[in-house]
């Protein structure tokens, strides 16, 4: 299949390289000159124009930093520039509204689009071992997923357009609460005077089980290999989990809802990320605890 991608930064490179590897030909196009230049190195085509990029492809895939960028490439450069028949996927996360507002536009001009955002972070994006979870009509989803497949280990249909933004927002607003709440309990382990090894040999099978002690633990040198054993550097940037939180904030009130818990997380992780930690793996909020 040719599939134009649009967007190579730290999750669309590895992604666009995975697309390469299941024997995809891919148009990448970046305004970074960098991202452009490892994409080629990955055997994409490098392309300095969007339509161009988009030109004589049976599907596009876009990997971008917010709504507003998202809505401006589609009706910019990806709608009415792209063959009639090619289907559209938005790996970015943004907020509810505009992915159900950018799909209604394409789907108005002819096309199948999907809101399609991912889980994993930049190692499993890499890997090509991302979760997706998938908003759109039940065509637009079978036409998108053999794309997806190529990306990741999990390909999920959460219903209508605008459903895969619902879900990831839902699932990194309990993210956000479970990180502070394992950061909280390694930390009062430790003035109680338990090990940290111990607490989470406990821990880890008993009730307060959780993936970001199992799986991403904050504490160095404890569980799995995770961004805490290097200084907490690389993984999933506290910027980016900030944006996530502030949309789950967004999109709670639209429906109607008071997440206490989500808000507190929020509050948390804005000082954070205001104190000069933005770039740091959110696991390292943990250093604001004692």
């Amino acid at each position: 299949m040719k599939i134009a991608f649009i967007g190579l930064g730290n999750m669309g490179g590895g992604m666009a390289a995975n697309l390469v590897k299941a024997g995809h030909a891919v148009n990448a196009f970046d305004l970074s000159e960098a991202a452009l230049a490892a994409a080629g190195e990955h055997g994409c085509a490098t392309f300095t124009d969007a339509k161009e990029a988009v030109q004589g492809v049976e599907a596009v895939v876009t990997m971008l930093p917010n709504g507003a960028i998202v809505k401006s490439v589609y009706t910019g450069s990806v709608i009415g520039h792209a063959p009639e028949g090619a289907v559209f996927l938005d790996c970015s996360t943004i907020d509810v509204a505009t992915a159900r507002e950018t799909i209604a536009l394409a789907e108005a001009a002819g096309y199948d689009m999907v809101d399609a955002p991912v889980s994993g972070g930049i190692a499993a994006a890499n890997a090509g071992t991302l979760t997706f979870m998938v908003g759109g009509s039940d065509k637009a989803f079978e036409r998108a997923k053999p794309v997806l497949e190529a990306m990741g280990k999990a390909v999920i249909h959460a219903g209508q357009a605008g459903n895969g933004q619902a879900a990831k927002i839902c699932n990194n607003m309990l993210l956000g609460i479970h990180m502070i709440g394992t950061c909280e309990a390694f930390t009062m382990a430790q003035k109680l005077g338990l090990d940290p090894q111990t607490f989470y040999d406990i821990s880890s099978v008993s009730s307060g089980q959780n993936w970001s002690m199992t799986s991403y633990c904050p504490v160095p040198g404890v569980g799995p290999q995770s961004p805490s054993d290097n200084d907490y550097q690389g993984g999933f940037a506290t910027a980016l989990m900030l944006k996530d939180l502030k949309l789950a904030m967004e999109a709670a009130a639209s429906a109607g809802i008071d997440p206490q818990m989500g808000h507190h997380a929020k509050d948390l992780y804005e000082a954070f990320d205001a104190a000069g930690n933005g770039a740091v793996d959110f696991s390292g909020i943990i250093r604001t605890m004692n």
